[in-house]
């Protein structure tokens, strides 16, 4: 029955019928390679691309602040000039902000503040102004401040504003969902070691 219907198709049909399965598996194939091998790891972020990672700004209630394109990040008090106190539990909260590629700043970011440090476990870590950077991961959302004043570990985490400075004032406007418990975990309650407290 195959061969009596192929035999009542014209030439070009009969061509066409190979090529366009040719073509069908030459996209697939194509879809395939195209579409990404794994998820992105937690705590990255759209910023961190071939490019490198983005510091950028968001203005909000407290006024202006550093972000990573969407989400914010924060210095912890606890830190000193180019260095990071925060390790195990401290990092599983407020993960470091990864320095990927070239460091770039836009927004009210200046590429002159923008640094990187090296943290015990080899990583490296984007600072801005000498204060390693972080986020929290409280903030479910882009521009949400959920961290702003915590007291984790032992200092505070503050928002960042584009001159370097912590920022200590509420920011009211930023949280879009309900705000995601701190963790309660604290590794001790002195404040040695910072300049930003």
């Amino acid at each position: 029955m195959i061969r009596s219907l192929l035999a009542q198709m014209p030439v070009p049909v009969k061509v066409g019928i190979p090529l366009a399965s040719a073509l069908l598996a030459a996209g697939c194939s194509s879809a395939a390679t195209a579409a990404p091998s794994s998820a992105p790891a937690a705590g990255s972020s759209a910023s961190a691309s071939t490019t490198g990672t983005v510091i950028s700004t968001h203005a909000g209630s407290a006024g202006t602040f550093l972000t990573d394109g969407g989400r914010t990040v924060y210095l912890w008090a606890k830190d000193g000039t180019n260095m990071s106190a925060c390790s195990g539990a401290c990092a599983a909260a407020w993960p470091p902000v990864p320095a990927t590629g070239t460091l770039t700043a836009t927004g009210g970011a200046q590429t002159s503040d923008l640094g990187t440090i090296t943290r015990s476990d080899g990583t490296k870590q984007a600072t801005y102004d000498g204060h390693a950077l972080y986020y929290f991961v409280g903030d479910s959302a882009a521009g949400q401040t959920n961290g702003q004043g915590s007291d984790n570990f032992g200092a505070k985490w503050w928002l960042v504003a584009p001159s370097g400075a912590k920022i200590t004032a509420n920011d009211t406007a930023a949280a879009a969902a309900a705000p995601a418990p701190a963790p309660s975990a604290t590794s001790g309650t002195s404040n040695a070691g910072g300049g930003w407290s």
